[in-house]
């Protein structure tokens, strides 16, 4: 495999048992920002899928929304939900993943032996805003405002 799914794989082997990420952000730690669907494709590949301590264990890893691989990627259509259920992730009744109760935050995150990943996001680090749907936007405390910005002050730079 190449660097990226290296840097994917080691930050995979990193989430507890319990806990899950998404696709983005495995990919915002790994320092490539909107590259969701890469770490989808990177983790397609893993060679070493499972829960022992020397797998990169892929079934943590699900939609932003709580939802699962589709493809039947673990070995039927709800291999991966048993999997996570064995762990104790909780699910909601629609069969998604409980985010607010099971996402992990990242912290502990090791480096590579390359030292390309960082250490854990920083102490100011918001994961509400990093995970929302579309960006939030605080037009009073904005530095370079948007084109709906209500900030009356300043013109827009886009």
């Amino acid at each position: 495999m190449g660097a990226f799914a290296d840097r994917v794989f080691a930050v995979v082997k990193q989430i507890p048992p319990g806990k899950v990420a998404t696709y983005g952000q495995i990919a915002r730690i790994i320092g490539a920002p909107r590259s969701a669907r890469y770490v989808g494709y990177a983790l397609r590949a893993n060679s070493e899928p499972g829960t022992d301590p020397t797998s990169i264990p892929c079934h943590r890893v699900v939609f932003k929304d709580g939802r699962m691989a589709t493809g039947f990627a673990f070995g039927g259509p709800n291999a991966q939900q048993e999997m996570l259920e064995e762990e104790g992730v909780i699910f909601d009744d629609e069969g998604r993943v409980c985010m607010s109760e099971c996402q992990w935050n990242g912290q502990g995150v090791r480096p590579a032996v390359d030292g390309s990943l960082p250490l854990v996001p920083p102490a100011d680090f918001d994961w509400e805003a990093e995970l929302a749907e579309t960006p939030l936007h605080d037009c009073d405390a904005c530095k370079r405002p948007r084109k709906d910005c209500r900030k009356k002050d300043v013109r827009y730079e886009g």
